[in-house]
């Protein structure tokens, strides 16, 4: 028999430990689901130490999820993802209802949600995109009366660590775990290299549980989420399909107007006195966008000059930079390519962050305040540089805001790439769909005809006139557009709201509406 030398008596009579308790035995204020059933008197066989359950019902019926709760999913996987329709489908089964589902993206991998949401089972949807079927349902109202929410990467980020987002139980797809619930996307035979986007959800999730297709032996390493925000580990059959990460956003081209606004894009980055030995930069995944990486390794070999780090979503190209030690550090979120996806657990210097380092404002300082370029594309950009990366020409959703809003407020220079015009409808326009990126944060928009500088840049025209860079203004941007496709009917719209579009900082830069038929 133990001795107890305090009692709650004497900790009543000491200042500060009025409301402490008092040792008791060594098990007896340990959370019960650190502890195991066991009838062995050695209570260190109580002790829990293995978090593997029988199958991911199991899991789910253990986080008990009631109606009305909150789940989350990350979307690594991209196209390929398999694990939200197998949760939502076994959830179904169970009779759960009016489920709220906070993903870091949605894609055609998950169109079966429209059953779902018309069954009742799902009935909110807080999403960084929305494409497919799924996409045009939500377009269509499928919602009603709770439209989808739409948040940039760093905007979904501060929602949750600041609590405007409350996560019932996070699932986390991820390519391998061990018993206790490290996991990463770079070990096994699913993966999808950094899983940025999940490191958020585990950290604030009431319940984590990792949902893997491959056991490794304790301790699995690296451990992009670690066993500490860890519940319960379920394993699938295949939880996710490699293949798919590299998908939609992602295209290389050979395009020559492309390949002409790249080349556009590195001549004002030399041009803007920001193109020197340690600069910063992230690049987006459009056809020009893309094919900047490659004008600019050229660029950095000629002046013999590296980048200091380079941001966000990873591809092949910037992987060959680093390895060819022309970056010094990439920050990852989200591989776009395998090749990246393998990078990851292979190059120290290839750094899986989450969303909240990468670009929130809810932080002391994220990623993107050090950046000095971003490279971004654009479905729509109006006369006032505002915008759009969510919504097509017919006014139907049918892609994602991503870090677009965060990194163009950020960096020290956003350049937009995109065409005047796509087949026959215009890229400058009077008035964009849906803003999404405020024209404020816009520093350049480049075109096929030509570079157009935001007149709050006075200092970039300087600079670009001096390096005899063909500028044209926004004023005879649109209207050539216009000369060559013509002004398109307006689309009309109904009052009713089918989503909203927060900005980074959580205040509502725009709704989108249901399209009138």
């Amino acid at each position: 028999m133990e001795t107890k030398r305090v009692s709650q008596e004497l900790l009543k009579n000491i200042k500060g430990y009025e409301n402490r308790l008092a040792y008791v035995a060594p098990f007896d204020n340990q959370p019960s689901d650190r502890m195991v059933e066991s009838d062995s008197e050695n209570l260190k066989e109580h002790v829990r130490r293995d978090k593997i359950i029988g199958s991911l019902r199991e899991a789910i019926e253990k986080c008990n999820i009631q109606d009305g709760m909150t789940i989350s999913f990350h979307h690594h996987f991209r196209d390929g993802d398999k694990l939200l329709m197998m949760v939502v489908d076994i959830l179904a089964e169970m009779g759960i209802k009016n489920l709220r589902i906070a993903a870091s993206s949605l894609t055609s991998a998950h169109d079966g949600l429209v059953d779902h949401i018309e069954n009742g089972v799902v009935d909110r949807i807080e999403t960084s995109g929305l494409r497919g079927k799924l996409a045009k349902s939500v377009s269509e109202g499928l919602l009603g009366d709770n439209p989808a929410v739409i948040r940039s990467h760093g905007g979904r980020a501060r929602a949750i660590s600041s609590g405007d987002v409350k996560i019932d139980v996070a699932f986390l797809a991820a390519s391998s775990a061990d018993c206790m619930g490290n996991a990463n996307g770079v070990v096994g035979k699913s993966i999808c290299g950094s899983m940025g986007y999940a490191k958020v959800d585990a950290e604030h999730a009431e319940k984590v549980v990792v949902v893997t297709d491959t056991i490794v032996p304790y301790p699995n390493f690296p451990q992009s989420i670690p066993q500490t925000q860890v519940d319960y580990v379920a394993v699938v059959d295949e939880v996710g399909d490699s293949k798919g990460i590299m998908s939609g956003a992602t295209r290389f081209t050979n395009n020559p107007k492309e390949l002409l606004m790249a080349k556009r894009v590195l001549e004002v980055m030399k041009a803007s006195g920001l193109f020197v030995d340690g600069f910063s930069m992230q690049t987006g995944t459009g056809g020009a966008s893309l094919a900047v990486t490659r004008f600019i390794k050229e660029e950095l070999i000629k002046r013999d000059i590296k980048i200091s780090y380079a941001l966000g979503g990873t591809t092949g190209p910037m992987v060959s930079l680093l390895e060819e030690g022309l970056v010094d550090t990439l920050f990852d979120t989200q591989c776009f390519d395998l090749t990246a996806a393998e990078s990851v657990g292979r190059n120290e210097k290839h750094v899986e962050v989450s969303a909240d380092f990468y670009a929130s404002i809810g932080n002391k300082s994220a990623a993107v305040n050090k950046l000095d370029f971003v490279i971004l594309s654009a479905l729509e950009i109006d006369t006032e540089f505002n915008v759009n990366v969510i919504s097509g020409s017919d006014g139907v959703i049918r892609a994602a805001s991503g870090g677009h809003s965060d990194t163009s407020a950020m960096a020290k220079m956003s350049i937009l790439v995109a065409p005047l015009t796509r087949g026959r409808l215009s890229t400058i326009i009077d008035k964009v769909t849906t803003i999404v990126t405020p024209g404020s944060t816009v520093d350049v928009v480049v075109t096929d005809y030509g570079v157009i500088v935001n007149p709050r840049r006075q200092d970039l025209m300087a600079k670009f006139k001096d390096d005899g860079i063909k500028m044209i203004t926004m004023k005879e941007a649109r209207e050539l557009a216009t000369r060559l496709v013509g002004t398109p009917k307006e689309i009309e719209f109904t009052d009713e709201v089918v989503a909203v579009v927060e900005y980074r900082d959580g205040s509502i830069i725009d709704t989108i509406r249901k399209i009138k038929k």
